[in-house]
């Protein structure tokens, strides 16, 4: 039998570079093809006022659905809600809703929200005991017990553009109109002369 020649390692050493580095290159095309940053008015809306108002309102509209607020401040909003759509399954949608003036003296602020949904499944796992005899030794006993736990088995950022603008619709009617600036009249321009 002949040894393999180096330019035959060589070449086969190479092959299996090419093979992984195909491997590579189609699951980095997969993350590309699913982000594109190509639509910036899915998770942004522009609202009259500052961002306090604006994070405020967005407060108050998940208040109105039912989602607990973990983290409110005038400019981040938290919040999460739960669901069980069938009797093995659970799951939770998460905002995260952060509020920033347009510009320096701008009276618009831009509210960039973000809805994760996380599913979860139901787990069983059996339970069983070791049981000590001197005479016999260890005896492992099965009870008919089970632990069950809830397991995280999905998670993805929601990109519905009409969930959003279903939201943001919602935002508006809980929109304190009192603290959106009036715009100053030509008379009181004048006035201040």
């Amino acid at each position: 039998m002949q040894a393999p020649r180096p330019l035959n390692k060589l070449a086969m050493i190479l092959a299996a570079a090419g093979l992984a580095a195909c491997t590579t290159t189609a699951t980095n095309q997969k993350v590309t093809i699913q982000e594109d940053f190509a639509s910036t008015d899915i998770h942004a809306h522009s609202f009259p006022g500052t961002d306090k108002a604006t994070c405020e309102a967005a407060r108050r509209a998940l208040l109105s659905q039912g989602y607990v607020i973990h983290e409110a401040n005038p400019s981040l909003v938290r919040g999460r809600k739960n669901f069980q759509p069938g009797a093995d399954v659970h799951m939770q949608i998460e905002f995260h809703i952060v509020c920033a003036p347009d510009s320096k003296g701008s009276n618009s602020t831009t509210a960039f929200v973000t809805a994760v949904r996380d599913r979860y499944s139901l787990k069983k796992s059996s339970t069983s005991a070791s049981l000590g005899v001197p005479a016999l030794g260890s005896l492992s006993v099965p009870f008919g017990m089970s632990d069950e736990s809830l397991v995280r088995v999905a998670s993805e950022t929601i990109a519905n553009k009409l969930f959003y603008e279903r939201f943001f619709a919602l935002v508006e009617r809980y929109f304190d109109d009192s603290s959106v600036p009036e715009p100053e009249t030509t008379a009181n321009q004048l006035g201040d002369q």
